[in-house]
């Protein structure tokens, strides 16, 4: 009778994140439809269609990014409620330089976006994975998985070197930074995520509803700034500045690791919008699609409210020079 009882509290737990899930993103997906609309007439209404560009980027920002947003929290609280430590612990080897390049590649079973990814790499260091590989499973999951790359082939018809290169060099940068993190990152600066009231919660429904909840409102507010910054970028510099760059092949792959950092193109259409850069070379279009699901505006802010600001602010500088230097390197070899 007990057992059973359990196993009905446990469907209708179940259940119910189910629901919660569902309606607060529509919820969510709903209102900013809402404001997408009433914004850019408000500012015509009000002659600034400044104003009504900003609205433009910045709803289009969230709305690409909620949907995985909600895909990673669920993910996240999924792992942190029902996967036991001990399955990590066997399926990653225990050295952690071997453990990083495994957790990389393990990145192409996650089709999502940067925002599923924070999340997910928070919810792997509670269940004791190592910083480290969590890490590089942050940085190639929005970068590798079989969404991006078809996306990619796609963008690009005629030309696998694209979607290689963007492999490779991904991959690589994820790596790399994980190796870098396991020789010279420190302890203090990083702060392990942890459940709100500072304990992780036991396992099953109850946490599973409890991390859902949590992790999306906290990570979403983040969103939100992230995407109000990369939206006041796109308006304030004009595009007569940019053009200027287009004529050096270096500063051309410099001016694109740039702006693939302040646009916040989601990693499944950031491939188009490179495609459409038809002025510039393919190696500075490949760092826009290598640099923009590892360091964008969003992104830093989703890790500065998931891992701290001093780690933040460390990572994101060194993951944008070895992302760089990988596409640098990658489309000279392939491109």
């Amino acid at each position: 009778m007990e057992n059973q009882r359990t196993i009905t509290d446990g469907i209708r737990l179940g259940l119910r994140a189910l629901v919660y899930a569902v309606l607060g993103g529509a919820a969510l997906l709903a209102i900013t439809t809402v404001v997408s609309v009433l914004g850019p007439m408000l500012a015509l209404d009000l002659y600034t269609p400044p104003v009504a560009a900003w609205w433009t980027v910045f709803t289009a920002i969230t709305v690409q990014g909620v949907p995985f947003l909600l895909l990673g929290t669920v993910v996240s609280a999924a792992i942190g409620a029902f996967v036991p430590e001990r399955v990590f612990q066997r399926v990653l080897p225990r050295r952690t330089v071997l453990a990083v390049p495994v957790a990389g590649a393990a990145g192409v079973v996650l089709p999502g976006c940067e925002c599923a990814s924070v999340p997910v790499a928070g919810s792997l260091m509670r269940r004791g994975v190592a910083p480290a590989a969590a890490l590089a499973f942050l940085l190639s999951a929005p970068a590798i998985n079989p969404v991006v790359l078809v996306a990619t082939s796609i963008a690009f018809p005629g030309q696998p070197e694209m979607v290689l290169g963007r492999l490779v060099a991904s991959l690589g940068t994820a790596v790399v930074m994980g190796w870098l993190w396991a020789r010279f990152g420190k302890e203090q600066w990083l702060r392990l995520p942890k459940r709100r009231g500072g304990r992780t919660p036991a396992g099953g429904p109850r946490a599973f509803v409890s991390g859902l909840q949590h992790d999306f409102l906290h990570a979403g507010g983040f969103l939100v700034v992230g995407a109000a910054a990369a939206a006041t970028f796109s308006i304030v510099v004009p595009r007569s500045l940019l053009e200027v760059f287009t004529g050096s092949a270096w500063l051309s792959v410099l001016l694109l690791a740039v702006l693939a950092v302040v646009l916040c193109v989601c990693s499944e259409a950031d491939a188009f919008v490179a495609a459409s850069l038809s002025g510039f070379s393919p190696t500075a279009r490949l760092a826009f699609m290598v640099v923009g699901p590892m360091v964008d505006l969003k992104l830093i802010a989703l890790q500065t409210g998931t891992f701290g600001r001093t780690f933040a602010v460390r990572f994101s500088a060194a993951t944008w020079v070895v992302a760089v230097t990988s596409s640098v390197l990658v489309g000279w070899w392939l491109l």
